[in-house]
Order: C-alpha cells, then sequence, then structure tokens
C-alpha cells in the first residue's frame, strides 16, 4: 500500500528535491544545496533492496547511481555516515574527494544492529540512520558516544517515526533502540515550520513601533520541534508569544507582540538549536544587545561557515564580532563609529543568511545579494514581507 503524501508539504528546494528524487529514481540524483536531503537520500538509497522498500527490481536488486549536488555539497563533510553505512554493510563509495560528495551508492538490504557514533555530530547524521532503523533485518541500536548535541532534532525524529508506526525510543541517556518493524502508511498533518518564525520573531523585536503585531498560522503549542524554543529566547529580546488555541497537537494562530522589555546581556547556549543563532545574532547586534553565545560547532558545516560569514557581514554594519575555536561567538556591545550603517550582504549561498539580515533593514539600510537563496527553505519570505508592508526594490 502507497502512503499518502502527507499535508502541509512545504515548496521549498529542500522538500521538491527530495520528492522528485523518490518519485523518479533517476541514475544520477541531484540535490543541489540541500544538506539534508544529501544525507537522507544517502541513507535511504543504501537500503532500497530492503524486502519493504517500494522501488526494488524484480530481481531484487537496489536503486545503483550517483548522488551529487552543488560545488558547495561537494565541500561539506558526510564521512561519518558514510562510515556508519559502511559498518552496517552498505555498498558506498567517494565519486570524487575522500570524506566528500558525490557518492555511488548500490542499496542493498543490510542487517543492522550495534552501531556507534559520535553524539556531537549534526543530528541529521543520527536522523538519517534512526529513519532507516525500522528496514534492517535486526533493526538498529545506535549508541551516541560522548557529548550528545542537537537532542531535540534528534526527539523529533524519533516522534515522528513513531507516528508512521515504527517501534524507536531511547532506551538509556546515550542509546536509542529502533525495532525491525516497517512503517506504515497513514495520512499526516505537517506542522508549519518554527525555524522560518523565528524571523518574523526578528521582525518584531525591531519593529520601531510600540505596538507591533504579528500573526503567524499552523503552530502548534508545545510544539516537537526543536527550533520551538525561539518562542523563549525571544521572550528574553522583548517579544511575547500568545497561542490562540493550546490544545497539544492542534495547529493554531500564533500573536507575536512586543511586551516592552528585553534583557541588557544574553548568554544562551545553541547546542540544541543551531538553526536559530544567525537570527538571534543579527536581532542582538540590532538591539545592542551584548552576547556570548555557545554550542555553534556545526555552523562551521552548513552551506557556509555561519560563523565566519556572521563575523564578515556584520562587520560591514560596525558589529565587531569574536569566536573562539569555532564553537562560540561573542560580542561586547563595542560598535565601529567609523562604519555607515549601511551594507551589502553577501549570502554565500546560504538562505539564512538572507533571511536572518534581511529585518534588520528596519533599523538600518540593508541589501541583499543574490536574495533567490531563500527558496532553499522559505522561497515566497520576499512575497511575505511585501505584503507585510516591507518595501523591496531589486538592484
Amino acid at each position: 500500500m502507497q502512503s499518502p503524501l502527507p499535508r502541509n508539504l512545504s515548496d521549498c528546494d529542500d522538500t521538491e528535491v527530495i520528492i522528485r528524487a523518490l518519485e523518479t529514481m533517476p541514475e544520477v540524483i541531484d540535490i543541489k544545496a540541500a544538506g539534508t536531503a544529501m544525507r537522507f537520500m544517502t541513507a535511504f538509497l543504501a537500503v532500497t533492496a530492503s524486502p519493504t522498500a517500494e522501488n526494488v527490481s524484480p530481481t531484487g536488486e537496489g536503486w545503483r547511481g550517483l548522488l551529487t549536488g552543488t560545488e558547495r555539497m561537494k565541500h561539506r563533510p558526510i564521512k561519518v555516515l558514510v562510515d556508519a553505512l559502511r559498518h552496517l554493510g552498505a555498498d558506498i563509495s567517494y565519486a570524487g574527494e575522500e570524506g566528500f560528495p558525490p557518492l555511488r551508492i548500490s542499496g542493498r538490504q543490510l542487517e543492522g544492529g550495534l552501531l556507534e557514533v559520535a553524539g556531537n555530530i549534526s543530528s541529521q547524521f543520527i536522523s538519517a540512520l534512526l529513519l532507516i532503523g525500522p528496514v534492517l533485518k535486526h533493526g538498529l541500536t545506535l549508541r551516541l558516544m560522548g557529548e550528545i548535541i542537537s537532542r531535540p532534532y534528534i526527539d523529533l525524529t524519533l516522534w515522528t517515526m513513531r507516528e508512521f508506526g515504527a517501534d524507536a525510543e531511547w532506551t538509556a541517556v546515550d542509546t536509542i533502540e529502533v525495532k525491525p518493524k516497517p512503517y506504515e502508511p497513514r495520512p499526516y498533518l505537517i506542522e508549519n515550520d518554527w525555524s522560518a518564525a523565528s524571523y518574523w520573531y526578528e521582525m518584531v523585536a525591531l519593529s520601531r513601533d510600540p505596538n507591533a503585531e504579528i500573526q503567524l498560522t499552523g503552530l502548534m503549542d508545545g510544539s516537537k520541534q526543536g527550533d520551538s524554543s525561539v518562542r523563549y529566547i525571544f521572550s528574553l529580546l522583548g517579544v511575547r508569544t500568545t497561542f490562540q488555541d493550546a490544545t497539544p497537537g492542534v495547529p493554531t494562530t500564533v500573536t507575536l507582540r512586543k511586551s516592552g522589555q528585553r534583557v541588557s546581556r544574553l548568554d544562551y547556549d545553541f547546542t540544541n538549536a543551531p538553526d536559530l543563532a544567525q537570527t538571534i545574532v543579527c536581532t542582538c547586534c540590532a538591539l545592542g544587545v551584548p552576547f556570548h553565545f555557545t554550542g555553534l560547532q556545526t555552523l562551521k558545516i552548513k552551506e557556509t561557515d555561519r560563523i565566519e560569514a556572521l563575523k564578515t557581514e556584520l562587520r560591514k554594519l560596525g558589529f565587531i564580532l569574536h569566536d573562539k575555536n569555532g564553537r562560540e561567538l561573542s560580542w561586547d556591545g563595542t560598535i565601529d563609529d567609523y562604519r555607515l550603517k549601511a551594507a551589502s550582504i553577501d549570502t554565500y549561498d546560504d538562505h539564512r543568511m538572507a533571511l536572518a539580515f534581511a529585518p534588520m533593514s528596519l533599523l538600518m539600510s540593508i541589501s541583499i545579494n543574490n536574495p533567490q537563496v531563500v527558496s532553499k527553505s522559505y522561497p515566497h519570505f520576499w512575497q511575505d514581507l511585501t505584503q507585510a508592508g516591507f518595501h523591496i526594490a531589486e538592484s
């Protein structure tokens, strides 16, 4: 039985490249700049010869071909995931530089069993492994070694797997067990994205209007998304969140309003929500709130080195940031008065650079280079800004 597509699917690049790949399964799959797609498809394609996979050929052979992406993708490390899948018996080789895409993959039935990986790797590597656990012959026991980062993203993966009938749970503080129990097709409604909501929180925080208010739909109180912590962080930066309906699991309208109060300094550990870091960094600088942020180690291997990108672009606006060991970022509140509060912001093929810097235009003159990069996660962002009263001009 074929499962119906979930409702409320995003029309962003990340979603579309995965859907296109799953529908056509060509010999060469180009996932462009979608890091999530690269990681999840690597694991998925490695097990396409599983008895539960729907794209198995009559001879029992799995998918064989090349998984590739943009030039930047070819420099994003994937060795940790490939090594883990090889340990489970996957047939994967590098078609270019060792440790990086593109990958040659031949799908096959994998045995599964015990697998140990570092807990401080990207949660997408861990999620990719967990997602194939139900179709492994002996399931998967995944032990995370050392510090475990981005735990809420892992919990979201497990919760979603269980929504589709998987038997997957934490059995110890560092161990997850996934039983060999296939997924079950069922209708599913996807909640809207709290990461995308963060940019609207930023706009309310930066608005000069003391009565600024924004309403967002399709979000849930008690959301399983790790980035729903944005409501707490912005409560410290002067934004109050109100839910029209607080029933757990029910999408509702969320109202964002200024509270009139914010902290004089912000210290925060982003280990569990690294994708919010750029938004909060830009907000704090624009508000003049000094900060010290930790847990940023995964930012260097995103679409770009986000720590260096933030330092470079905010320096154009007079904000001098300092990083430590690629894990921490701080600003002492000092502003370089010799720099004009106007800048052309480079985005480095990173959607979150454009999304995080655009709201700063409420307080200073900003232009965004390569604005179409937002299509990766929020393709209608500029149209939504226009509807909200922003004047956007192409140059």
